[in-house]
């Protein structure tokens, strides 16, 4: 099984986490969104993956060698592939083309899902959806008798359906999926500007291949601060009865931490109060603050503030009253 990750856009709705790192690179609890990501589904595939297909901008060889360093953690190779314009989902999966052989998994990294559930393989491909009471700003799959989706339609403005599709799809051929994107390609079926991976499916359940829909138990969405914050949330509570949510080393003086929290090596907490629903990365001071559902990333100094619902970069340093923020790395701001 090979896993193809496109994410070569921009992030800027995550500005200014984005300016310095690619979006699914920011830490939630501790671990990069793509890592996350992955992880997840290698847990619900039946077959080892031995291929993870980035699809990145130009972020330099330090993000590259991450990402690859993220595939060789689950036993599998990394490759990078590049998509230098921004021309639609279906030609990003199209700049992986080599990885386009056999079993194939395509999630766009800007989401997060838990799941419990069995991948058909008898089928010709699953596409995951959540149940939405207001799905008119996703895309929809409409479903027949049977189960199987028979249309695709793209935020409706009239209810079609409410079953979202939430960017993860598995396709039994690879191959057949990149003849299917070559042909948008070639006779430049485009939307808006771009080449939209639904009108490859769709062209596909024409010719009889038969797509089912996976439903998730949860759906995490992980596209601007507030609601990583929110993710941040819900995958501590995940993740709470985990032994490795709190670094050994780190030292509380005067000061408490409410769990759910994610706590990086080497923090020093002093009279201060963190949590619950906070992730502090590795090096972090705070002190004389109290800091509630929160990410703040690595090497960064806090003090005499009040902080809720934020995301911090790394090495900022930060002194003062605040109650929600969003600033990016090397941020310095005080009273």
């Amino acid at each position: 099984m090979k896993i193809i990750v496109p994410m070569a856009g921009m992030g800027k709705r995550m500005r200014p986490h984005t300016l310095t790192v690619p979006k699914p690179l920011i830490p939630v609890a501790g671990k990069p969104i793509v890592q996350r990501l992955v992880e997840e589904l290698a847990a619900i595939s039946p077959e080892p993956i031995d291929e993870v297909a980035y699809v990145v901008g130009r972020f330099g060889d330090a993000v590259e060698q991450n990402l690859i360093a993220i595939a060789e953690s689950l036993g599998a190779k990394g490759t990078i592939h590049y998509q230098d314009e921004a021309l639609g989902t279906a030609h990003a999966v199209l700049c992986a083309r080599t990885a386009l052989k056999g079993s194939v998994i395509v999630a766009f990294a800007d989401t997060l899902f838990k799941a419990k559930l069995e991948l058909d393989q008898s089928k010709d491909g699953v596409l995951w959806v959540q149940q939405l009471p207001n799905p008119e700003q996703f895309g929809v799959v409409k479903l027949d008798g049977s189960g199987h989706i028979v249309d695709f339609i793209e935020k409706p403005k009239t209810f079609v359906s409410d079953l979202a599709m939430i960017g993860i799809y598995y396709f039994k051929s690879g191959e057949i999926l990149e003849k299917e994107l070559q042909f948008l390609i070639d006779n430049q079926i485009i939307k808006s500007g771009e080449y939209q991976l639904p009108d490859a499916l769709k062209n596909m359940t024409e010719k009889g291949m038969v797509f089912v829909p996976g439903k998730v138990d949860d759906w995490m969405d992980c596209g601007n601060k507030n609601a990583t914050v929110e993710t941040n949330s819900r995958i501590l509570d995940y993740h709470k009865n985990d032994a490795d949510m709190r670094a050994s080393d780190t030292v509380v003086e005067n000061g408490m931490i409410i769990a759910p929290c994610f706590i990086g090596k080497g923090v020093k907490i002093k009279n201060a109060i963190v949590g619950p629903h906070v992730s502090i990365g590795a090096g972090c001071n705070i002190e004389n603050s109290i800091v509630k559902t929160s990410i703040i990333q690595e090497n960064t100094h806090i003090s005499d503030a009040h902080i809720e619902n934020s995301m911090l970069g790394k090495h900022v340093d930060f002194t003062g009253k605040a109650e929600e923020l969003s600033l990016g790395d090397y941020s310095t701001q005080g009273l």
